[in-house]
């Protein structure tokens, strides 16, 4: 058991640490899945990106527009979006949580009519027990977006 303390306050929460006593994917393996999203991607590789997703798994990009569901609508996503040849560079260290999700801060670096354009993005991840990617939420808007 860990006690911490919230910062400014004297309020303490507990909690408690196990290694393997639940079925969903650990911290360090989420983590890993987001970093091999942004290595699939840069690499231009959208197959592989798709290979992280669970079947019926859900991509909302940017929160609030319509949820894509299912590999096939995720694919067609991926097959349009990467060749643009946007790349993704973390902001910050990828973090995980104490359920079954994760959250990356980073910037989508782009060519648009020959300006350099970077949009501040953070994806949060949910996970399955198999560690693959369930859902995906793209958290960013219009001012967000830079035009270098």
């Amino acid at each position: 058991m860990l006690n911490i303390q919230l910062k400014g306050t004297d309020s303490f929460t507990q909690i408690k640490i196990e290694k393997g006593t639940n079925n969903m994917s650990t911290q360090s393996e989420m983590k890993a899945v987001m970093q091999k999203y942004l290595d699939a991607f840069n690499a231009q590789d959208a197959d592989a990106v798709l290979a992280l997703y669970a079947e019926n798994a859900t991509v909302e990009d940017p929160v609030g527009s319509p949820p894509l569901q299912g590999k096939e609508a995720i694919g067609a996503f991926y097959q349009k979006v990467i060749p643009m040849g946007s790349k993704l560079k973390l902001a910050a260290p990828i973090r995980g949580s104490h359920s079954n999700s994760a959250a990356m801060a980073f910037v989508v670096e782009s060519a648009m009519d020959g300006h350099t354009v970077n949009i501040n993005v953070i994806d949060v991840m949910t996970f399955d027990e198999s560690g693959k990617i369930t859902s995906m939420r793209a958290y960013w808007g219009k001012e967000d977006c830079n035009i270098l």
